[in-house]
């Protein structure tokens, strides 16, 4: 869903949904039908798909102007489908955009009601899921352990953690910034999250059991977007008739409750809630130098967006080379 105007609305992802959104007016509805129909055949490879256009020069601005598309219209194409987080894609070449936009379609053909899926239980499955994989090709576990060091030679290598009177030596050391020295990382913002407990799925949202909002930030007079998160029992997260909605954003000022107002304002009514401030870091190095291969803290948005992108930059970064993400999803097995 995107927020605009003071509603939520269903964000179109095909040419028939385009059709019936109550986001547009007849003939935005038809532009946008037709800006669509060529992004599912736009490929980068096949210059007849690209119509005279060279997506690695004309910004996205001016690709959307191109089809004669609204501001408004910009932006729910933008932050909820594209799930750009601010405003600075629009001067930039288009191509890496349109590929984002592409990937929504592509995820929304292949699991039909949502591009989104959420694992069952919470997001502690997937770290399960990795140990299990890891386990199966000879990892080792420390379990129960707290990281209170991580060693170095004298070359300012790191060498591997030490907990309690145990230390587990390594190549190189890979962690998020709450485990290095603080001179190996440097801050990047503050973001503002406010768990809440309903007794109701989010208004306006057709009674779904979950639902993704994202108020792109100019809705609501804001460089940066806020983005509106809610689970229930279907995933296994809370107990019968009881939601979580997650509100979250990057802070602008130095008011949390301020900023996450207008994700609020939708929820209804709210049994309780928790509010937290958390400083954002992400690494001064890539790590190469020091072995010490560190991520960046995890960012507002609730589709975890960046934070793929930075798993991705990780890995290239201790690997040498990029994760080839070219496997059809359709041919993958669904379990290891």
């Amino acid at each position: 869903f995107v927020y605009r105007g003071g509603k939520i609305l269903k964000a179109p992802a095909t040419p028939e949904e385009a059709l019936k959104s109550p986001l547009m007016g007849l003939f935005e509805k038809r532009r946008f039908r037709n800006f669509l129909l060529y992004i599912d055949a736009y490929d980068e490879t096949k210059p007849e798909t690209h119509k005279g256009r060279d997506l690695t020069v004309m910004t996205m601005k001016q690709l959307y102007e191109e089809f004669g598309l609204v501001p408004d219209t910009h932006q729910f194409i933008s932050h909820a489908m594209c799930l750009q987080l601010d405003e600075t894609h629009m001067n930039q070449p288009a191509l890496a955009t349109v590929k984002e936009l592409q990937i929504y379609c592509y995820s929304l053909s292949r699991y039909g009601t949502s591009p989104y899926i959420y694992p069952v239980y919470g997001l502690g499955g997937l770290p399960e899921g990795f140990s299990r994989l890891c386990a199966i090709h000879g990892g080792t576990f420390m379990l129960n352990r707290d990281v209170d060091e991580i060693q170095y030679n004298d070359k300012g290598e790191a060498i591997g953690v030490r907990s309690g009177n145990e230390m587990a030596r390594a190549k190189f050391v890979v962690g998020d910034p709450s485990y290095f020295p603080k001179e190996k990382v440097r801050a990047t913002g503050q973001i503002v999250r406010c768990i809440c407990f309903l007794n109701h799925p989010i208004p306006n949202c057709g009674d779904q059991e979950s639902a993704q909002i994202i108020i792109p930030g100019p809705q609501v007079g804001r460089k940066n977007d806020i983005f509106v998160c809610s689970l229930s029992n279907s995933h296994q997260v809370t107990a019968q008739g009881v939601y979580i909605a997650i509100v979250s954003t990057k802070m602008e000022g130095d008011n949390p409750d301020k900023e996450v107002v207008p994700g609020l304002a939708l929820l209804g009514h709210i049994m309780q809630r928790f509010t937290t401030v958390v400083t954002t870091y992400e690494p001064v190095g890539d790590g190469n130098s020091d072995k010490s291969y560190i991520s960046s803290s995890f960012d507002a948005s609730s589709h975890f967006e960046g934070d793929v992108d930075d798993l991705l930059s990780l890995y290239k970064r201790i690997t040498g080379k990029d994760l080839d993400m070219n496997i059809n999803a359709d041919s993958v097995e669904a379990d290891y």
